[in-house]
């Protein structure tokens, strides 16, 4: 884990759930991240990909998401 540091931008506090499946219309068990500002970047129906990382995880980003992202600086 890096924490805060040049270049990096606080989104906000992220719910972080692990969905076990059957439960709440879940069909796999899966990790929701959830934080409305995530949809500025990531629109609904998209996909990317995630990595692990030292004391979390990182998410991958699309050359559109990217654009996305950048105008939020």
């Amino acid at each position: 884990m890096s924490g805060p540091g040049p270049g990096k931008k606080k989104l906000g506090k992220a719910e972080v759930y692990l969905h076990m499946k059957g439960k709440s219309g879940a069909s796999v068990t899966h990790i929701d991240v959830e934080l409305p500002a995530l949809n500025n970047i990531i629109k609904p129906g998209e996909s990317t990909y995630v990595g692990g990382k030292k004391g979390g995880i990182f998410i991958g980003l699309k050359k559109e998401m990217i654009k996305r992202a950048e105008k939020r600086r």
